[in-house]
């Protein structure tokens, strides 16, 4: 029963196997700055560019974080990430896109 003596690695924020992921913490702060930066301005209609822009990268860095996540915590925050990510991309691209208001 070698999993009953388990010892309890040091208590990390953002890995929980005891190893540390530079890239994958890097991607996932990443995409949830860009996600919340994304969902408010997405509350402003004049902001579209903004949304829509932090959006489109929020949810390109969170996809590939996705790919090489490594623990479950990364998982769960990227998918918060990307949903805040997504909700703002989308409603930027219904208050005018990517380049509404610039290009023509």
């Amino acid at each position: 029963m070698a999993q009953a003596m388990r010892r309890h690695s040091s208590v990390s924020l953002f890995a929980t196997d005891g190893r540390s992921h530079p890239l994958q913490d890097t991607l996932m702060a990443v995409t949830l700055v860009l996600g919340a930066l994304a969902f408010i301005s997405a509350m402003f209609h004049h902001l579209h560019l903004l949304s829509s822009w932090a959006g489109l990268i929020g949810i390109a860095t969170g996809a590939y974080g996705q790919y090489i996540s490594a623990t479950t915590r990364e998982r769960f925050l990227l998918i918060i990430g990307l949903g805040a990510s997504a909700v703002g991309f989308f409603l930027g691209m219904a208050h005018g896109g990517l380049f509404g208001g610039v290009l023509g």
